[in-house]
């Protein structure tokens, strides 16, 4: 079965997912990096300055604090607070070659900062509401860790890539092995 660009990347959460573990990885990625990310996304038409990058980085720390809990109380009160300090004013867009899709467009007075959150609030907020879980997480594979987000139908989904899960399963087996 084919999966669509939006069953892919739901609600652009892969995008935040990503956002947060470079800047995790890297609290002052640089705009250049920053800007890849965003462009590699369909991100909105900015073009951003080091001072931008360093404002997106600060601001991203509100999105891991979200990505980071799997208590859907504590996780829904984070996007609520989100969505107090920064309302989305949501509208549809449609991407070349994708379907329609719900967008936030910040205040014409609005930053960076502004877009961000208000996106990402929305963006978890109708997630959660439509899994009824915190479907998000961090890699289980050992010295990973890095945040994903949960598409799968069935089990909760444990690691980031599926070349995590082959290297746990893989150690598993060398181990047994080695055991026997």
């Amino acid at each position: 079965m084919t999966r669509t660009p939006d069953e892919e990347n739901p609600r652009g959460l892969h995008f935040l997912a990503e956002l947060a573990n470079t800047v995790r990885a890297d609290p002052d990625a640089d705009a250049a990096e920053l800007q890849a990310l965003l462009d590699r996304h369909g991100g909105p038409p900015f073009r951003l300055t080091d001072a931008d990058a360093r404002e997106l980085c600060r601001a991203t720390t509100a999105v891991i604090a979200v990505l980071d809990t799997d208590d859907v109380d504590r996780a829904a009160e984070a996007i609520n607070a989100l969505l107090d300090r920064h309302p989305p004013r949501p509208h549809l867009v449609r991407l070349p070659g994708r379907p329609w899709s719900l967008h936030t467009r910040a205040p014409a007075d609005a930053g960076l900062t502004h877009w961000l959150l208000s996106t990402a609030a929305l963006a978890l907020g109708l997630w959660l509401s439509e899994r009824g879980s915190c479907a998000w997480g961090h890699c289980a594979a050992p010295g990973c860790g890095r945040h994903f987000i949960d598409t799968g139908r069935r089990t909760p989904q444990r690691y980031c890539t599926p070349r995590c899960a082959t290297r746990v399963r893989v150690a598993a087996h060398r181990a047994q092995r080695t055991a026997e």
